[in-house]
């Protein structure tokens, strides 16, 4: 089952449920897909997809904070109710410490000593944490055991 039956599927559910958050998600969703597919002029991978959700969750999380900080609660509160629809779909996140021993897997595996073999280490760690962990909080990791001696 695709990813575009499987919202398909989600829609209709939320339509009977009268859902009427999930559903909404739900369109934004098959919509953000096909614009996304319109783009490359083909359908969308896994990676590509979960690319996708990981935006949209980014752009939630920003939607947050900055309605969060405009005093605007209401719209807080249905863009968390996005976010955790759309978090749904996603493989399940990373702990720290998970995510600490694929960072060091990747850094023998570029067999990298200095901050100035980042690329080379992203390029082996990206493909395995995407979706699972934040991009910004996987760099920041990172570096920091790149500069340790």
């Amino acid at each position: 089952m695709s990813f575009r039956e499987i919202v398909e599927a989600e829609m209709v559910t939320a339509a009977k449920k009268q859902d009427k958050v999930r559903l909404s998600t739900m369109r934004m969703v098959k919509s953000a897909l096909h614009n996304r597919e319109i783009d490359l002029k083909r359908e969308l991978n896994d990676t590509e997809v979960l690319q996708l959700l990981s935006s949209m969750v980014k752009q939630r999380k920003d939607s947050i904070e900055q309605f969060g900080r405009g005093g605007r609660e209401d719209l807080v509160e249905k863009e968390e109710q996005e976010l955790q629809i759309i978090q749904s779909f996603m493989p399940q996140q990373l702990t720290e410490e998970a995510l600490d021993a694929e960072i060091e897997k990747a850094i023998q595996e570029a067999k990298a000593s200095s901050v100035k073999d980042m690329g080379k280490v992203m390029k082996v760690l990206m493909p395995r944490v995407t979706g699972k962990a934040d991009g910004k909080a996987v760099n920041e990791r990172l570096k920091m055991k790149l500069s340790r001696p």
